[in-house]
């Protein structure tokens, strides 16, 4: 098994420094309630927990890219030689800087330096609860493992627009019947649900590729992906990295995954068999019950500014991660 390295990117929105930056470029403070603020940038505390599922449930990774715009947490020991701490200025070009657009910083991820050719990108509201091997996330030869589902794309958000910006590209550059024909056994694969093989079948009558399914989960890269999309790409790319903040002309990391399965750089696995997102909004005693009873290998916290509860929810999840990883990490002081 080839080396693979973890990648996090991270903010401190209580930051006075980042707060002032954040209102000087956006028209408006970090006070406002404006839903959007609140739910992608806040942090809830549970970092801690996040290095200490990795550290106790895949030793095995070779190097942390923990990626902020320069800042840290307190408790957090940089001296870890597990741990490279990243800022922006290191890998995305001043001319893009500063961002408060995810998926910019995300699209430059190939060019930080030192990163392994494997590696795995992980938003911080991702977590490891339970063991998982390094053959979770990469095949032996070192193929990301990933899973090749359509769907048709139910443009009713900014999120679904993006994801037609980036298949549309996809559609410029690869033919779909020869895609499916030459990697008929990765779409088909017998590890997915029959409702996925369905969906694959039923979509197979459209000429183009419409969408495919985008789990929100710890995704499996290959950086040489990138190089090449960037190679594709440069123009398309650099024309939407100056946009600060989510746009609807935005291109999507899903954009380097299509990529990437198309070309049949990927290992197929149900992803969904040992994942699960919880909306924190609807489903944050699910979200509470199954980290205390580590149902699932890996699970995404997504949060919303509209919680009811939110400190007692968030009290209930603390105490279920403190259930199943009360040790420090040695990522702590």
């Amino acid at each position: 098994m080839k080396e693979i390295d973890f990648v996090v990117t991270w903010v401190d929105m209580d930051d006075p420094a980042w707060q002032e930056v954040f209102t000087k470029y956006s028209g408006r403070s970090r006070s406002e309630k404006n839903g959007v603020v609140d739910a992608r940038f806040r942090d809830y505390g549970f970092l801690r927990y996040w290095f200490r599922g990795i550290e106790q449930f895949a030793p095995w990774v070779r190097k942390i890219h923990f990626v902020t715009s320069g800042q840290k947490p307190e408790w957090l020991d940089e001296s870890n030689p597990k741990l490279h701490l990243v800022s922006h200025e290191e890998f995305i070009p001043k001319e893009y800087l500063p961002t408060f657009n995810s998926v910019v910083i995300e699209r430059f991820m190939h060019r930080i330096p030192g990163l392994a050719e494997q590696f795995v990108y992980f938003n911080d509201d991702m977590h490891i609860i339970r063991p998982l091997s390094p053959e979770r996330f990469f095949s032996p030869q070192g193929m990301p493992k990933d899973i090749a589902v359509q769907q048709y794309n139910p443009a009713w958000s900014q999120y679904y627009r993006t994801l037609k910006n980036n298949i549309e590209l996809i559609n410029r550059h690869f033919n779909k019947r020869e895609v499916m024909r030459r990697h008929h056994a990765k779409w088909f694969a017998p590890c997915y649900k029959p409702s996925h093989l369905r969906a694959n079948a039923l979509c197979n009558l459209s000429p183009n590729f419409i969408t495919l399914r985008t789990p929100h989960n710890a995704q499996p890269y290959l950086k040489s992906t990138f190089e090449e999309v960037w190679a594709a790409l440069d123009t398309e790319l650099r024309a939407v990295s100056g946009n600060r903040f989510r746009a609807s002309n935005d291109l999507t990391p899903e954009l380097f995954r299509t990529w990437q399965i198309c070309r049949g750089n990927f290992e197929p696995i149900n992803t969904y068999a040992d994942t699960k997102m919880f909306p924190l909004l609807i489903r944050s005693k699910q979200a509470i019950e199954a980290i205390r009873a580590q149902s699932y290998a890996l699970v995404c916290l997504n949060d919303n500014a509209r919680i009811r509860n939110y400190q007692q929810v968030m009290e209930s999840l603390r105490a279920s991660f403190e259930a199943i990883l009360p040790a420090p990490s040695s990522f702590e002081k």
